[in-house]
């Protein structure tokens, strides 16, 4: 699968480095992005090859800049890890899935599949987000507060935030009834990612503003787009985030708004 060379001219990615690669191998790629996730990402990849999700799609890990030891090359690959990508540019989340998408869409992948590495989410579900892609869905959001989803230990405060404020103003303003719009583990098609429309592949996606827009803009030039009941655990007591308690939450608001009012759409040629 080529990319048109003007269309790819166009795509504004972070400078990264591929630590290791030995080529694509499933039609389906999985993104996890990590920055010092320790035992998390360690644990999420043990149960990712307990339930052989490799057979079915290459994990690819996108890191931003980790320090803490825990993506050792070999111990990485006996789990079940095709690549390792590291971001060297700047940026945070938005960059480094940019970095992602864009090797994986140059590697031929059909769809992808991005999940966090702080273990949060139950990869079980890995396979059924594949199924959607392959039944020619484009945006398959993850979802605990659907039917047959588990919300479990959420704090309080991003419970609210998600089910009164975020969740239904991306709701009203991308026409598409979703119910858990701050959550990163998704699936994208190809084609969705590559259509000039949606144009992710812009320095203006540096934070989180990729995840807000895309809920946003995608519903609303037509693509099918659906939510999957999934199983969220925060562990007690610390919360694994990256998003400080005040400051974090308020530019996470401020990308919603800004989201919400087409702020990110790309310039009409």
């Amino acid at each position: 699968m080529t990319i048109a060379p003007d269309l790819r001219a166009s795509w504004q990615v972070p400078a990264f480095t591929v630590e290791f690669w030995p080529g694509r191998q499933q039609r389906y790629g999985i993104v996890i992005p990590v920055i010092n996730e320790g035992a998390r990402i360690r644990s999420l990849l043990s149960r990712m090859a307990a339930l052989r999700i490799a057979e079915q799609a290459d994990v690819l890990i996108v890191d931003g800049g980790s320090t803490d030891g825990s993506l050792e090359h070999d111990w990485l690959r006996s789990h079940g890890v095709r690549g390792l990508l590291r971001k060297t540019g700047p940026g945070k989340l938005s960059a480094q899935l940019r970095c992602a998408y864009a090797f994986a869409l140059e590697e031929g992948y059909e769809g992808i599949v991005t999940i966090d590495g702080n273990d949060k989410d139950d990869p079980e579900a890995i396979p059924r987000f594949i199924k959607a892609l392959e039944d020619g869905v484009d945006f398959v959001q993850a979802s605990r507060f659907i039917e047959g989803g588990i919300a479990e230990n959420t704090p309080a405060s991003r419970d609210l935030a998600i089910r009164f404020i975020h969740a239904p103003l991306l709701s009203l303003a991308s026409g598409c009834k979703w119910t858990d719009t701050t959550q990163g583990f998704r699936a994208y098609s190809r084609t969705m990612l590559l259509d000039p429309r949606v144009a992710p592949f812009r320095e203006v996606f540096n934070t989180y503003e990729l995840l807000a827009y895309l809920s946003y803009r995608v519903p609303r030039l037509g693509y099918r787009c659906i939510e999957l009941p999934t199983v969220r655990r925060y562990p007690k007591g610390e919360v694994p985030t990256k998003i400080s308690s005040v400051r974090g939450n308020l530019s996470v608001l401020e990308v919603l708004l800004r989201a919400c009012a087409g702020h990110y759409n790309p310039a009409e040629r």
